[in-house]
């Protein structure tokens, strides 16, 4: 089997209270890394806007647009221009009073590809999510792109093992993970590499296990009571770090992904041979009670 070989991008950002200071930062990003060679590019969660779930506030509905809407319009043109994927997550106005938390594809010669709704949907302090997000109705989705099959996912759902497994039966050769995750300012430093490791490995672990690449995105900067730990990174097909950006800075950067590995890996590592999917029925129970454990 000849290599094959596809360039990914990501661009790690901090954000301020200007939606269009946002967006022109960002498409100043994808032009820096598709000028490093890039072939799909990946943007943080919520890049157009400041991390508004840390409260509960009802103005910030002010900041959803539909989809596709101005935002995908924008990064259509540039994908086109550019010739490259963009990934970009964005706060959806589906209809009055119906919101999502939704990740867009624009394909290489510029077209809308679809979208993905974020499944798991955080509530918990300062990421007050369900307050603003109702959960997505899309399924795993993947987008048949120009360079390659992507599965997309976002934060939350980066968690979940089933959202991974599923996204990679659907034939995503790589997964991408727009996320908006970072620490508390109280937090000491042994918690935070705590929640840092843990973070990482989750999603370490999902490349392992289907046998696929693991981009994963986040956001920089202090956000209220937040800094967001930035830390994006990249996995091979068997969850080796092949780049992991700061914590504290911006970043723009192109990996080159192999995506023949992925059958080498899995034939020396056969997890999705020896699945027993017969045996999976109980995954669908939100938990085994006593009587239904035995």
């Amino acid at each position: 089997m000849s290599e094959r070989n596809v360039n990914v991008g990501i661009v790690q950002m901090s954000c301020t209270k200007n939606s269009e200071e946002n967006l022109i930062k960002a498409i100043e990003k994808v032009r820096e890394a598709a000028g490093k060679g890039a072939q799909i590019v990946c943007l943080q969660e919520l890049f157009r806007s400041l991390y508004f779930c840390d409260v509960e506030d009802y103005d910030n509905f002010k900041l959803a647009e539909p989809i596709p809407g101005p935002s995908t319009e924008a990064l259509g043109k540039l994908a086109g221009e550019l010739g490259v994927v963009i990934v970009a997550s964005l706060f959806e106005k589906r209809a009055e009073g119906l919101y999502h938390n939704t990740t867009a594809v624009l394909d290489a010669d510029g077209s809308y590809l679809g979208k993905y709704r974020k499944m798991h949907i955080p509530d918990d302090p300062g990421y007050y999510e369900k307050f603003y997000f109702t959960p997505g109705d899309t399924g795993y989705r993947i987008f048949d792109t120009k360079f390659a099959k992507i599965g997309v996912l976002i934060c939350w759902d980066q968690w979940y093992p089933e959202a991974a497994r599923i996204t990679t039966l659907k034939g995503a050769e790589m997964l991408f993970y727009p996320t908006a995750i970072g620490w508390h300012r109280s937090q000491d430093d042994p918690t935070n590499n705590e929640q840092y490791q843990a973070w990482q490995t989750i999603q370490r672990s999902h490349s392992v296990a289907n046998g696929i690449p693991v981009i994963s995105v986040n956001r920089v900067g202090a956000e209220g009571e937040m800094n967001f730990w930035g830390g994006s990174f990249v996995t091979n097909s068997f969850g080796r770090i092949l780049y992991q950006a700061s914590h504290t800075d911006e970043e723009v950067h192109v990996e080159s992904l192999s995506m023949t590995k992925s059958n080498e890996y899995r034939t020396h590592w056969p997890f999705l041979r020896d699945r027993r999917i017969d045996s999976y029925d109980p995954i669908t129970k939100r938990f085994l009670d006593e009587d239904e454990s035995r």
